[in-house]
């Protein structure tokens, strides 16, 4: 109990902080940020964890600082380095009580045991999907009983499209801003195709739930 109670709180107080002082920050940033590359990655990561400025604003400004290629990595470093984070608390501090709720419900058992089973593509696929919450996408992995090798490594591979994509945007609104439409083009095909696995998948859920 006094886990739990010690990590809502400490998690509060540092977005309550972040939600103050996040202009400043973002100030800050949008000024030092080419000059102190290990610092920006730390405050990619805590913006990440505590999502109080779009993601997106941040990749476009780390971006424009760093260009495409630099600018990808270090949010990349950023939001990977966070999921990564909010998993570990969540699975120290939740999974025992989080793990009961996901097998006290029958539909929710099976669609827990199946995404157990496919944690890898499952995660991967999240990432990739831009409507899905990846705070949704963090806890769900922490409650179950998914591998943190596996959850580490497919969640931080299936980021890198949508942080490539920050970075290129905001580089893009510097140096070209009609090649923005091309790259739009571009992720909106990747993530029909994606989103067609999506389906795929989901109509095999609904499958096992059925029968």
């Amino acid at each position: 109990m006094f886990k739990k109670i010690g990590a809502v709180t400490l998690y509060i107080i540092i977005g309550y902080l972040l939600y103050i002082y996040g202009d400043q920050l973002i100030a800050c940033l949008n000024t030092y940020a080419r000059d102190y590359l290990l610092l920006t990655m730390i405050v990619a990561t805590l913006l990440s964890l505590f999502p109080i400025i779009p993601y997106p604003i941040i990749g476009g400004i780390v971006g424009a600082a760093f260009g495409p290629a630099l600018g990808a990595f270090v949010i990349w470093v950023g939001s990977s380095a966070a999921s990564i984070i909010m998993f570990i608390v969540v699975r120290f501090s939740f999974q025992d009580w989080g793990n009961a709720v996901l097998r006290n419900y029958k539909p929710l058992e099976k669609v827990t045991v199946l995404f157990e089973r496919n944690a890898f593509f499952a995660i991967f696929l999240s990432r990739l999907i831009p409507v899905i919450p990846s705070i949704i996408v963090n806890i769900y992995s922490a409650l179950s009983r998914v591998s943190f090798i596996n959850y580490a490594i497919a969640s931080s591979l299936g980021k890198m499209p949508s942080m490539m994509l920050f970075a290129v945007v905001g580089n893009t609104l510097i140096t070209n801003p009609r090649d923005l439409i091309l790259i739009f083009l571009l992720y909106a095909g990747f993530v029909v195709i994606v989103f067609g696995c999506f389906k795929l998948w989901k109509k095999r859920v609904l499958q096992i739930n059925e029968s």
